[in-house]
């Protein structure tokens, strides 16, 4: 990666946290502010048509000149550095946002969007003061191939539900539905609910595989006992793989492979747990064993016979999927291993680690495995540095192109050889990210609240767009919570 991109990256993060990026970590928004939203829709009817202009005049105009001058300090420091850019430009949307949310909630109501994304262009910032009430997380989003996006809202601790959106319209799946999640070929569907995980070929098609949860109990040292769980985990990832006859699932009671013979413990290890539990019954003697993982992540290659994951205490790992032994083990360039992800044809993984909101993703060739070793922290000639300011969340794969989601609410993508490409500011941190089978439309969801979907690639920029590409954004949903219904935008 060229030194600049470096410098500018770490330097616009910097400017963006000034700015208040952080949507979810606000702690100091009106304890009114809901109310307030809520008093702007009932303003006289016969006014609302004037004020609506004035309105939109007054947000595009001061939309369009902090964007563009947003860009132009991008382009300047990404050129010429980032002592020679200038200073940065202030929002001064602000004071506008309730009005321009209610403005959407009175479109909605009308179920009348004609033209609401040309008065009123979606924005993030304007807004952070309004999310301590209202954002929330989306942590899974589907894309499926007829253009609808399957949506589990609510994060994984918390109970949630999951629903189907389009362009206008909004379905709520039946409450028993916990998650969901899709395997690497996008050909099986897996449906998880409190009675167990059903894998499906293709969404509504019939069932292949029926999986039970893990117990808490497999894989457990000799000498110890857990009480066996009395309920499904918490989960934070759920793929079932591309022959449509296991999942993996991912959660904080543990990383599992599951099959019809039952569930089988990868991570932690029965040496790891053994460890933790003789050094917490010296020390803590009175407590039951027990282990959470933190960080925890997964992924499945495109044909299935490798599993990446890790959380904050492994190394970055690899698993032979049929043997379910470890075939690499890659040391950790940041503190701690928080995201995996494979290239489309899956001879690269990336791998994310991460130190506060900042890490750094590495690619491994998948040629090297079975028997790599490295060391955290130390660079190695057989490892490529894909990318070193990001703290991801969510990634897809398009062609030989990695896109990332991270800490800061950008999308942001680069090759498998670690060449910058693009990226594109949506706001707040980022959840999900599913790209279509053709690679021009690309969902994307964040602990705000909002689904946005996005034309990649539509050979012109957008000027309400914080970007370095010419991507669109389409469609946006706010799913908050003192909204009656989410509101299109």
């Amino acid at each position: 990666m060229a030194p600049i991109h470096r410098t500018f990256t770490r330097r616009a993060l910097a400017l963006l946290i000034a700015a208040g990026v952080f949507g979810c970590d606000k702690t100091d928004a009106p304890s009114t502010a809901a109310e307030r939203m809520q008093g702007k829709t009932n303003q006289d009817s016969s006014s609302h048509g004037s004020v609506d202009d004035d309105l939109s005049r007054r947000w595009r105009e001061e939309s369009l000149r902090y964007v563009s001058s947003v860009n132009a300090l991008v382009e300047r420091g990404m050129k010429d550095g980032w002592e020679n850019a200038g200073n940065e430009p202030e929002d001064t949307r602000q004071p506008m946002a309730e009005a321009v949310i209610a403005a959407v909630r009175h479109a909605n109501e009308a179920r009348d969007f004609d033209g609401l994304r040309q008065k009123f262009p979606p924005a993030h910032i304007p807004f952070i003061e309004l999310l301590e009430e209202n954002g929330q997380s989306i942590p899974k989003a589907i894309l499926l191939d007829d253009g609808r996006v399957v949506l589990r809202i609510g994060a994984p601790y918390e109970q949630g539900y999951v629903a189907i959106i389009d362009d206008l319209t909004f379905e709520r799946l039946s409450a028993d539905v916990i998650t969901i999640g899709r395997s690497p070929n996008r050909r099986y569907f897996a449906i998880a609910r409190k009675s167990g995980i059903t894998i499906h070929d293709g969404w509504n098609g019939p069932v292949t595989t029926e999986l039970r949860w893990p117990t808490g109990q497999e894989g457990i040292p000799e000498g110890f006992d857990i009480i066996a769980a009395d309920g499904p985990p918490t989960v934070t990832r759920l793929i079932p793989f591309p022959q449509g006859d296991r999942a993996l699932l991912v959660s904080s009671e543990g990383v599992f492979v599951l099959a019809e013979q039952g569930p089988v413990r990868i991570l932690p290890t029965t040496a790891r747990m053994r460890e933790h539990f003789e050094w917490s019954k010296k020390e803590h003697p009175d407590d039951p064993p027990s282990y959470s993982l933190s960080m925890e992540h997964g992924a499945i290659s495109p044909d299935g016979s490798l599993i990446a994951t890790g959380d904050q205490d492994s190394l970055h790992l690899v698993f032979d999927a049929k043997t379910l032994k470890v075939v690499g083990e890659i040391g950790n360039r940041s503190e701690y291993p928080h995201f995996a992800c494979f290239s489309s044809d899956g001879k690269m993984i990336a791998f994310n680690s991460c130190h506060f909101y900042n890490g750094v993703s590495i690619g491994v060739p998948t040629r090297l495995l079975p028997g790599l070793k490295t060391e955290p922290y130390e660079p190695d000639d057989r490892v490529v540095e894909l990318e070193d300011s990001a703290r991801v969340y969510a990634a897809v794969c398009r062609g030989d192109e990695f896109i990332v989601g991270d800490a800061h609410g950008y999308l942001r993508a680069f090759d498998t050889k670690g060449h910058f490409r693009w990226q594109h500011f949506i706001g707040s941190t980022v959840g999900d990210i599913d790209v279509g089978r053709d690679g021009k439309r690309l969902v994307v969801t964040t602990y705000a609240g909002f689904v946005s979907f996005i034309d990649l690639d539509t050979s012109e920029a957008d000027p309400f767009i914080i970007g370095t590409a010419t991507h669109k954004e389409r469609r946006r949903w706010l799913f908050w919570k003192n909204e009656k219904t989410p509101l299109v935008w």
